[in-house]
């Protein structure tokens, strides 16, 4: 099948992304590639399961429409440039037109289990056992996100979390992610999915100067992890078509109590999540402290794991016991998915 795209046409001529790792190959045209399957469309592009023509190296190539803009375009990718982490989908780099225009569709790794959303639409929700090795995954890619690289995601999200082949969980999509200057006054941020934003999100002048930025990353964790144990997005009732309208679900989110699990959830389970939906950033839990929450400790069996602090961000050492129970469930639910659910 030929791969036809209608990317954006850039007013300067750009040389293609330098690799953040060794492991990126180097892509020369879009002719390389034969498109084998659509993942997943979006308001600003479709993207596309594809396959290199000499090496056989299967990607997800992400490409844009002309609703996306060039500003936004050019953030995504040095956003994703600077991006070395396991715990993220990897860039794999831009790709030019055999025309040589400035046309950029992005290369990424390509995760054969789709997102979490997908998976637990077709095969039901998670155990707390899942939960808690699904939480750490992604706790681990926010802190290296927030204290490595000053990046807040803005949009964590069940269909931006995606699952390979070894049953690992990343981050992905950064599209409306953001790159933040330490030294700037300028910290509020609007952005991301609303059903899924924190309460400072809609009114930072409510929370003060001295906003930390970053924690609304906590609050959508908290509720992804809601999602993927109940099977619905919490501020919409179970077995029923989202009915609200964005001005209700920012008035819940600001003026209501945080959603809570149901009572049959552990104790610390209800816990771990009160302290991600804390309405005041400042007292909302970080990913670091989160990474030592008993709901982890007890779920994982990490009693004794030291948990990085520096920029290697390197994975607890800790009994690989339960954490390998709880890949293996991931494994087993995710048999039956067949594709990559993504969003553009």
């Amino acid at each position: 099948m030929v791969l036809t795209i209608k990317p954006i046409q850039l007013p300067l001529q750009i040389l293609p992304a330098a690799s953040c790792s060794t492991h990126k190959p180097a892509v020369a045209s879009l002719s390389q590639f034969e498109i084998l399957e659509t993942l997943g469309r979006g308001s600003k592009g479709i993207v596309y399961k594809v396959v290199h023509n000499v090496t056989r190296d299967v990607r997800a190539l992400k490409t844009y429409n002309n609703s996306a803009t060039y500003d936004e375009v050019l953030r995504e990718i040095a956003i994703l440039e600077s991006i070395d982490c396991p715990y993220i989908t990897q860039f794999h780099g831009t790709v030019f037109s055999d025309s040589g225009a400035g046309w950029m569709p992005i290369l990424m790794e390509y995760m054969e289990a789709g997102s979490l959303q997908n998976l637990v639409k077709i095969n039901g929700t998670l155990s707390e056992k899942m939960i808690a090795e699904v939480a750490r995954r992604i706790l681990m890619g926010l802190d290296y996100l927030h204290n490595t690289k000053h990046i807040v995601h803005c949009d964590i999200k069940p269909a931006n979390l995606l699952v390979n082949h070894n049953m690992e969980v990343k981050i992905a999509d950064f599209g409306v992610s953001k790159l933040i200057d330490l030294a700037s006054d300028e910290r509020h941020v609007f952005s991301g999915t609303t059903a899924y934003m924190a309460p400072e999100r809609f009114d930072s002048c409510a929370y003060g100067d001295d906003l930390d930025v970053f924690a609304g990353d906590i609050w959508s964790l908290g509720l992804t992890l809601m999602e993927i144990y109940s099977g619905h997005q919490p501020y919409f009732a179970p077995d029923r078509k989202p009915n609200k309208t964005e001005f209700d679900l920012m008035f819940d989110v600001c003026y209501n109590d945080p959603p809570t699990l149901p009572e049959e959830a552990s104790p610390d389970f209800q816990d771990f999540i009160r302290c991600c939906l804390e309405k005041n950033p400042g007292k909302r839990w970080k990913a670091l402290q989160l990474l030592s929450h008993p709901f982890l400790i007890k779920k994982l069996d990490d009693q004794d794991a030291p948990i990085a602090q520096d920029d290697s961000n390197a994975e607890p050492v800790a009994s690989k016991g339960r954490k390998r129970e709880a890949s293996m469930e991931i494994r087993e639910s995710s048999k039956r998915v067949k594709r990559q659910d993504v969003q553009v």
